[in-house]
């Protein structure tokens, strides 16, 4: 059985604590490896080492840190389908898919590229008599980050590349179900330059997460996964005067005006509510239809392309919808849901309960599953269910449309398909979400911008990739500096004000 291990110091290195979590293979539901969980001393110890090495790279001129990322973006180019492949291996996505999870992911080194500017400080000449006054920005130190599962490679670049192009150095804890993309990004920064040390990737569970967060050396700590954990993640590290953004869950619904085009609006439910199979923090969830006759009229057009999906394995070729979930546990979560969902009332208008793949019988595999008449009571409409669920919740106005986004606790992302300027334009002011769609299905911004949602999808000040990235991972230092004039004529020992 293949084990997978941690990579210290510019190596890969077994785990000596005797624990495994088994990764499977999510179309065949075997065990393909396993990899080791870190003790509290291994992480320490990764924490010591990336804090020795920083010193020396916190000190290269942010340039030389540039032309790192440089080359990691070519690196990454090059070993795209290689990784593309372990991560449809581990995660179950189909290729495609798993290759856009790379290039998103990819887009922000590229952003990295311009770190040197981003890192520029500010001047104020002559703040008084013979006074300057400039800020500099300068890394944290050693930062951290525990990812999720469902975006192996996009996430642990979102949070790695910012905080190593700043100049600190990086231990990332990312998921044990899918941790070989991870190792194999931390060969391509060691091969782009990167030097030992400053970049240490920690397998393992709740014990080197709180390590982490105990550690006193770590000066800040980034999350994504459910909202409960990083509830519990945002309290313990700010509790420890670390710096802390995390990003929680998610039930992201997609308003369709009666002016939208009914098709298009079909189309891009069908791709936002299944691609990946539902396991994407910004996944649409929830479809509000305002008015019975576009209920009616989107539910005909949805139904016969939801029974069009392929649902397959990721070898199963490039016209594969979307794969199987990450694990076994997580299936019956999804199930355990659309149950509750029949057992309250909602109409399950189709039905994929029953789904088996020949010759995959014990693969994670979830059929597609579309609810009519679901109301702001049920489970399935309060929790974020994770897979290829999509409810649809009807509403009689736009303004009952938009108070049911507003009033859901979760605010990560939100969507409005209109041809209608004026409504459009309302919907994106007075929402209370985080990422707006304007005939855009999943609004994930570009890596120049930043993301990040509100209420309970969202704990801390600052959100991902973007200049607040740059911000999240460096201090700001003001210095007043004064050179006194009188020295040629003499020393001076009055302290002057600033005027």
């Amino acid at each position: 059985m293949k084990q997978i291990g941690h990579w210290i110091d510019g190596k890969r290195v077994p785990g000596s604590s005797g624990r495994f979590a088994d990764v499977f293979n999510p179309a065949t539901g075997e065990v393909q490896a396993r990899v080791a969980l870190a003790t509290k001393a291994e992480l320490d110890a990764a924490v010591a080492s990336a804090a020795a090495a920083q010193r020396a790279w916190g000190a290269t001129n942010p340039q030389r840190r540039a032309r790192v990322m440089m080359e990691m973006v070519r690196l990454i180019h090059r070993d795209m389908d290689k990784m593309a492949e372990v991560l449809s291996s581990e995660h179950g996505k189909t290729f495609p898919d798993a290759k856009g999870d790379i290039q998103r992911g990819l887009e922000v080194i590229e952003f990295c590229i311009g770190a040197p500017h981003l890192l520029k400080g500010e001047f104020t000449d002559s703040a008084g008599p013979g006074i300057d006054m400039y800020s500099l920005r300068q890394p944290l130190g050693v930062a951290a980050g525990i990812t999720p599962f469902n975006f192996p490679a996009m996430i642990p670049l979102w949070k790695m590349g910012p905080a190593l192009a700043a100049g600190n150095a990086y231990i990332l804890k990312p998921s044990e179900r899918d941790p070989s993309v991870p190792l194999m990004l931390a060969e391509l920064f060691q091969e782009a330059g990167l030097p030992d040390g400053v970049l240490q990737v920690i397998n393992g569970d709740k014990e080197s997460v709180d390590a982490i967060l105990d550690n006193e050396t770590v000066q800040a700590v980034g999350f994504v996964g459910s909202t409960p954990i990083a509830q519990y993640i945002y309290a313990r590290g700010c509790g420890n005067g670390k710096r802390v953004q995390c990003f929680g869950g998610a039930k992201n619904h997609m308003i369709i005006m009666p002016d939208a085009d009914l098709d298009q609006a079909a189309d891009a439910l069908v791709g936002a509510g299944y691609g990946a199979a539902g396991e994407r923090c910004m996944a649409i969830s929830v479809a509000v239809p305002v008015g019975d006759k576009t209920a009616d009229a989107l539910i005909e057009r949805l139904v016969p392309r939801i029974e069009k999906l392929k649902v397959g394995p990721w070898t199963g070729g490039n016209d594969v919808d979307y794969g199987p979930v990450v694990t076994a546990a997580a299936k019956a979560n999804i199930l355990k849901l659309v149950e509750s969902g029949v057992e309250q009332g909602a109409k399950l208008v189709v039905d994929g309960r029953d789904f088996s793949l020949q010759g995959y019988e014990d693969g994670f595999f979830v059929g597609p599953h579309l609810f009519d008449h679901v109301t702001p009571d049920m489970d399935i409409y309060k929790k974020e269910i994770f897979g290829p669920v999509l409810s649809t919740v009807r509403a009689q106005s736009y303004e009952e449309a938009l108070k049911l986004a507003m009033d859901h606790e979760y605010g990560n992302g939100t969507a409005i398909f209109t041809r209608d300027g004026d409504t459009a334009r309302d919907f994106a002011a007075r929402v209370n979400v985080g990422m707006i769609g304007i005939n855009v299905p999943i609004p994930v911004p570009l890596a120049y911008h930043t993301f990040g949602g509100w209420k309970k999808s969202a704990f801390g000040d600052l959100n991902q990739h973007g200049p607040d990235a740059f911000r999240f991972y460096t201090r700001t230092k003001t210095v007043t500096s004064r050179w006194p004039s009188g020295i040629k004529e003499g020393s001076a020992f009055n302290f002057k004000a600033m005027d």
